[in-house]
């Protein structure tokens, strides 16, 4: 159940800076300190990470069992659990501090009917969770655990489907459908997480026609918007305007993007426009603006900076201040990923902000895609394994540990 902040009496200044390691890591003891630091460490090597996949995927193949060295290691820093019930520890110690938990079951894999019905009932096993918990102050899921990408690129072509895919398409829906009643019922908004661009435009329709009957007066149905695509902004005011037109809320969350290599080699092979910003610069502006613009329309749409960055989540503090909205506002949130930009987020929930963790969860093996996307993302992302070794080296040594 979503529930904001609740606020101290005095509240301490604006953050004009993420330093402060101690209230970053006052939730990692000693030992915990140690294997992170030691986990970055490693993360910061691309020749170990990339003989460390290929090194998992060939024991996964060979049946070998090396599920307790991945559960201590890279499962222990950037994962909850394998059941929803694992995740309890992680729930309750984030709280602790402040901090909301997004339950993410990041099974990968399934693209079946079968494989999307475990999906959907993981997700209504999710939101019936929550609705009691204000520990989770959302649910979210990507479309493609519901439905064949292959059907969702079909549709965002505007290519006709037969009788047999316009029956899978109102199955899909369906499920879609199932999960946003279940959240309104809960109370739980659902963030509906982005996808590649061609599968995104059938996503869209799909979003809209959602927030058009759940959302109200509420946003319960949340889209998200990737300011890497260069269409994004235009996209974003489009829906402004069809909101204020019709009378609902619209929810968003507001990331950069995380297909930017796939997106530019699909352009390219086939001789087409790229759907990506020309430059880093670009698309830092187009997600600050889409910000801004979510902020000046505050009574029309709910928002969360889903990022890693520093600077975009320092700019908007300031600006919520002048602005006259609540640290605690509850149309207002900010979110990073379990296991990183900890310095981030604790320093945000300790000066009194909506913030939330993402905390995946599934079977270890079913987990290996997205732990191995983390592995490379924190050794390809410029500064990021170095960023977080560094401020854990910081902590260790004030704790007198290094």
């Amino acid at each position: 159940m979503l529930h904001p902040q609740e606020l101290p009496a005095e509240l301490p200044p604006v953050p004009t800076d993420f330093e402060d390691t101690g209230t970053a890591f006052a939730h990692q003891s000693h030992l915990d300190l140690r294997r992170a630091w030691l986990l970055f460490r490693v993360l910061g090597r691309p020749s170990l990470v990339k003989g460390g996949k290929w090194a998992s995927q060939l024991a996964f193949g060979l049946r070998l069992p090396i599920d307790p060295l991945i559960r201590m290691t890279l499962f222990k820093q950037f994962v909850g659990g394998e059941r929803i019930a694992d995740c309890e520890p992680t729930l309750q110690q984030l709280s602790q501090y402040g901090i909301g938990s997004i339950l993410d079951y990041s099974a990968e894999g399934q693209q079946d009917r079968a494989g999307f019905e475990r999906t959907r009932n993981e997700l209504l096993a999710i939101l019936d969770q929550a609705a009691g918990d204000r520990r989770i102050p959302f649910a979210v899921f990507k479309p493609t655990g519901l439905m064949r990408s292959s059907l969702l690129q079909k549709a965002s072509d505007w290519q006709s489907l037969s009788a047999a895919e316009r029956n899978e398409w109102d199955e899909g829906f369906e499920r879609l459908h199932s999960i946003c009643a279940r959240a309104v019922a809960a109370r739980t908004p659902v963030l509906i997480d982005a996808e590649e661009s061609w599968l995104q435009s059938a996503i869209d329709r799909m979003v809209l026609a959602l927030m058009r009957e759940f959302n109200g007066q509420q946003a319960w149905v949340w889209n998200t918007l990737q300011m890497y695509r260069s269409d994004r902004l235009l996209y974003l005011d489009d829906l402004l305007q069809i909101s204020r037109k019709e009378g609902f809320m619209l929810g968003f969350k507001l990331v950069r993007g995380a297909y930017m290599e796939k997106e530019r080699a699909r352009a390219a092979e086939r001789g087409l426009p790229s759907p990506i910003q020309p430059s880093k610069a670009a698309t830092d502006k187009a997600f600050d603006t889409a910000v801004d613009r979510c902020l000046q329309q505050l009574d029309r749409v709910a928002f969360c900076v889903g990022s890693h960055n520093e600077q975009s989540n320092l700019r908007l503090l300031p600006q919520l201040e002048a602005a006259g909205v609540a640290r605690n506002d509850p149309r207002v949130w900010f979110a990073q990923l379990l296991g990183m930009s900890d310095h981030i987020s604790f320093n945000l929930a300790q000066a009194g902000y909506n913030v939330a963790k993402y905390v995946p969860y599934a079977p270890i093996r079913q987990l290996m895609p997205y732990l191995i996307r983390r592995a490379e993302e924190n050794t390809s992302v410029q500064g990021q394994s170095g960023r977080e070794l560094d401020l854990l080296s910081r902590e260790m040594r004030r704790r007198g540990l290094l």
